[in-house]
């Protein structure tokens, strides 16, 4: 049964809404002359910013999560062909040919970015590794994918195989060229690992990546990448669209000495990738800083050790330590040694023991592996005999 007090709030509430209501018909008349509102802001999704140097991450928002990736998954298919310019297995000039498969179903029959490619033509690994890293052209991918493994599912198993090796947990590749899969996904942290990882290791070839257009069989095609010419320092990477992925950007530039690396997708337009691409890069330069906190071999701290030829073990940083995010977050930082102790020996050197963990506000919990600074070995079995009798008496 409901109160009196309650109804009488009830009939209230219900004569300020009816005195409140506006006129509908006045209403629809104001409706007809105003004009839309515009539509909110697109902002990106998945959005990594790395520092280049470092590898540190200075923004995460959803960057670890598997992603559809598009066109950028051609960064992967990139990387395998200059591991085998590299290895000696293919040179610059050797010539693969346009099969049907690539013609029809990623060429000139095909709605994607491609080349114009002549099926039964033979084209250089020179002009297709252009085609498909400045016009993302997918026969060009497809070409490169069957004179190098004898088929694209072949070439698939390689990019698979060597996104393991290089650490990318995230990647599962499906195809050559970036178009949707229900499969094929990989995070934009990763794709940050992998950009990276091709800058680092290919600084010769990186350039092509900056290349505002590409000239074959005399149609020239420009590069898609909004920052190139548009930011200072630009030099790539790579576009991105699908319908599952919406508009995407791998986005690099360099300034005074530092690189900074930026993925995102999910947008709903280019021009909202334009705009987003010049915020976020404006953003990773000037909103976010990185610091080291240990240099390799660095030692951080020690470790108990039970039974020991000594009781403490020193710990050192197994790699450089450097952190990131929004400038002035490090101030508030706290970072603790975490292992499960006392270690009990044989120790040896290098082995990770530990783990440096370093937390705080607005700040994404990193994790980073301590290593033994020296060997420890057993104690005599006097030591050994001595404490048994200590645990016996007094406990742990």
């Amino acid at each position: 049964m409901i109160s009196a007090r309650k109804v009488g709030a009830f009939a209230l509430a219900a004569l300020l809404v009816l005195a409140l209501a506006p006129d509908a018909d006045a209403q629809r008349r104001r409706a007809r002359r105003a004009p839309a509102p515009p539509p909110p802001p697109a902002v990106a999704q998945h959005v990594t910013i790395m520092d280049g140097a470092s590898g540190a991450i200075l923004r995460c928002e959803d960057c670890e999560a598997p992603i559809p990736p598009a066109s950028m998954a051609k960064l992967m298919t990139v990387l395998i062909v200059l591991e085998k310019l590299r290895a000696g297995a293919i040179t610059m000039n050797t010539r693969f040919r346009v099969s049907e498969y690539a013609w029809r179903e990623h060429g000139a029959m095909s709605s994607g970015s491609h080349m114009f490619l002549p099926i039964n033509s033979e084209v250089a690994v020179r002009d297709l590794i252009q085609g498909a890293v400045i016009v993302s052209a997918n026969d060009a991918c497809v070409v490169l994918a069957e004179g190098i493994a004898g088929s694209e599912d072949a070439f698939v198993a390689l990019m698979n195989s060597r996104a393991a090796e290089l650490g990318l947990r995230s990647a599962r590749f499906r195809n050559v060229t970036g178009l949707d899969d229900p499969e094929q996904r990989i995070s934009s942290a990763d794709l940050a690992r992998l950009t990276r990882h091709i800058i680092t290791t290919y600084p010769e070839f990186y350039p092509v990546y900056s290349r505002r257009d590409f000239t074959y069989n005399n149609r020239t095609q420009m590069n898609r990448n909004p920052l190139l010419g548009a930011f200072a320092g630009a030099d790539g990477v790579k576009t991105g669209h699908t319908d599952e992925s919406g508009y995407g950007l791998v986005g690099s530039a360099v300034l005074n000495g530092q690189r900074r690396i930026i993925v995102f997708n999910g947008l709903p337009t280019m021009a909202a990738r334009n705009t987003e691409a010049q915020r976020l890069m404006r953003a990773a330069f000037n909103d976010y800083a990185i610091a080291q906190i240990a240099a390799a071999g660095d030692e951080v701290g020690e470790a108990q050790v039970r039974l020991g030829s000594r009781r403490s073990v020193p710990l050192v940083a197994q790699s450089t330590i450097t952190i990131g995010g929004p400038r002035g977050v490090q101030e508030r930082l706290s970072a603790h040694i975490v292992y499960d102790g006392p270690l009990r020996p044989p120790i040896a050197e290098g082995q990770v023991v530990a783990r440096l963990v370093i937390e705080g506000p607005n700040f994404q919990t990193q994790e980073f592996p301590l290593a033994a600074g020296r060997k420890i070995g057993r104690a005599n079995w006097f030591s050994r005999a001595f404490e048994g009798l200590r645990l016996t008496l007094f406990g742990p």
